[in-house]
């Protein structure tokens, strides 16, 4: 089975057999990508690794654009296979309790459900990409129940470059201490340090709406971003960097 989680700055594209995540790539997502780069690129990376031929499709994608060619991409070149969009209509098995459930991300929902299914509720997942960090939050109860947004460590320092007249971009790295004795290290230790601690202040104020003893409740880091922002974080009980594969997987099966 294929599975292509396309997200706003990357994408990353699975293998598996059966349950066995076998082999997986990342790629950027750019939007003047046509139907058929896309399906130049999956299927360039099948063949590389010696895979047998594809046999199902499953995808969730949030950018609208790519969307588009990604669903020619399945008409033209995956017709008659089992294929799996996550979307309305599509048999997830998490109830969303939110105002509107058409609007969360359809990663979300992936990442949600593949946290109640392999880890099981309460929990919350943190996804850190490219973009955002994202919080999602699953009940005692298995129901996905809402979550909160934050820029990402990365678009934050660009954009502090972008707008900061005597400062500049700086690698994401830890400092020698917390207190910078200069500017590139002050910097580094507000992304590392600061990020770590909105992570940890998020998920205790998460776990303490939610009502629950913080020793019950698995948090989840994914994403393919900030491993140097994590290590700094004491909330975290789990690292699943292919925590939405997993979740696109499990649609699947639901599905087919």
């Amino acid at each position: 089975m294929l599975a292509l989680d396309v997200g706003n700055s990357q994408s990353v594209i699975g293998a598996f057999d059966g349950e066995r995540l076998v082999e997986h790539w990342t790629v950027s997502s750019q939007t003047q990508r046509t139907a058929d780069e896309w399906h130049r690129l999956a299927h360039g990376f099948v063949r590389a690794a010696g895979l047998a031929d594809v046999e199902a499709v499953a995808m969730c994608c949030t950018v609208p654009s790519i969307q588009v060619e990604l669903k020619a991409m399945l008409e033209r070149y995956y017709a008659g296979l089992p294929v799996s969009i996550v979307g309305p209509g599509v048999k997830t098995g998490i109830p969303i309790h939110t105002d509107n459930p058409r609007e969360v991300g359809a990663d979300r929902i992936v990442n949600a459900l593949a946290a109640a299914e392999v880890y099981g509720g309460p929990a919350v997942v943190v996804d850190m990409n490219g973009t955002a960090t994202i919080f999602d939050v699953v009940d005692e109860r298995n129901r996905y129940v809402g979550g909160a947004i934050a820029p990402a460590v990365e678009l934050s320092l660009e954009a502090l470059a972008r707008r900061g007249a005597q400062l500049r971009a700086v690698e994401l790295a830890v400092p020698r201490d917390v207190i910078g004795k200069n500017t590139v290290e002050a910097v580094q230790s507000g992304a590392v340090y600061g990020f770590a601690g909105l992570v940890d202040g998020m998920v205790d104020r998460i776990i303490e709406s939610l009502g629950a003893d913080p020793d019950d409740v698995a948090v989840i880091a994914t994403g393919a971003y900030a491993d140097v922002v994590l290590d700094h974080c004491t909330s975290i009980t789990t690292r699943d960097p292919w925590l939405t594969l997993t979740g696109l997987r499990l649609v699947h099966e639901k599905n087919h």
